[in-house]
């Protein structure tokens, strides 16, 4: 493990992406139904992590890309994949979160925001034919993800959801 000096720290926000081609940064995010997505270069060492908290906002897309939106967030990473020269099919991909902020609210036969992102994220994946190298999603409570571009590792410390007493 790296001294907290030996690299720089990004904290990415709702709604946030970022790329960096410096393997001394590390990503660190916090997520409840958000989902987090990593995409790592191992030959070069580039990295990527978006923060996203809707699936889509679809018809409504005008203008820029905005992060907030899990399919924008992908073709935010596949702009600057691009940009640096790199194929975005030789990334290693991981997704992390969507967890039920609110188990015990009914949802009424639909999917809770969390699954929704979960699933929204997973799909739009493999519909570009990204494979998964790991992915810790769902469940309920919160994650700490960090992503080290030095070695492509993720740590991710989750905390189940406390029963209200």
């Amino acid at each position: 493990m790296r001294a907290a000096s030996e690299y720089l720290e990004y904290f990415l926000q709702p709604g946030e992406f970022q790329f960096s081609d410096d393997p001394d940064v590390r990503l660190r995010t916090l997520l409840g139904s958000c989902v987090a997505i990593t995409m790592w270069h191992p030959r070069r060492r580039y990295g990527a992590m978006c923060h996203y908290m809707l699936p889509t906002r679809g018809a409504r897309r005008t203008g820029e890309l905005d992060g907030r939106f899990g399919d924008e967030a992908y073709l935010m990473f596949l702009r600057e994949a691009v940009r640096y020269g790199t194929d975005p099919n030789e990334y290693e991909i991981k997704v992390f979160g969507g967890g039920d902020m609110f188990p015990t609210v009914a949802k009424a036969g639909r999917l809770g925001i969390g699954k929704q992102n979960v699933v929204a994220g997973i799909e739009l994946l493999a519909l570009h034919g990204q494979p998964i190298k790991a992915r810790h999603v769902g469940g309920e409570g919160h994650r700490v993800v960090m992503f080290d571009l030095w070695d492509g590792n993720v740590w991710v410390k989750h905390q189940p959801q406390v029963a209200a007493r």
